[in-house]
């Protein structure tokens, strides 16, 4: 399964971890030093959720990202769904 969400389009990104040693200057330290450097992945909130499609006269099982349950909340579902049916047809 994709960890995209279907309607705000979220998906991974990446970035890195790093490993820091030693003692921080405001602590009369000589700095902080990367000592490794890992790579890692920022992946989105996304949450399974049952919603009642008005619409259709049914539920309906999708994975949405926080951020899309906000949106569904504040403009209802659908027209959320009309909006990114015509963004993704373009």
């Amino acid at each position: 399964m994709s960890k995209v969400c279907i309607l705000t389009g979220k998906k991974p990104g990446s970035g890195r971890s790093y490993s820091l040693r030693g003692i921080a200057k405001k602590k009369k330290g000589i700095g902080l030093k990367i000592t490794g450097c890992t790579n890692r992945r920022f992946l989105p909130n996304l949450k399974k959720k049952r919603l009642w499609d008005p619409e259709n006269g049914q539920f309906v099982t999708i994975r949405l990202s926080a951020a899309a349950l906000r949106t569904i909340d504040k403009n209802g579902l659908p027209a959320v769904v009309r909006k990114a049916a015509k963004r993704c047809c373009k």
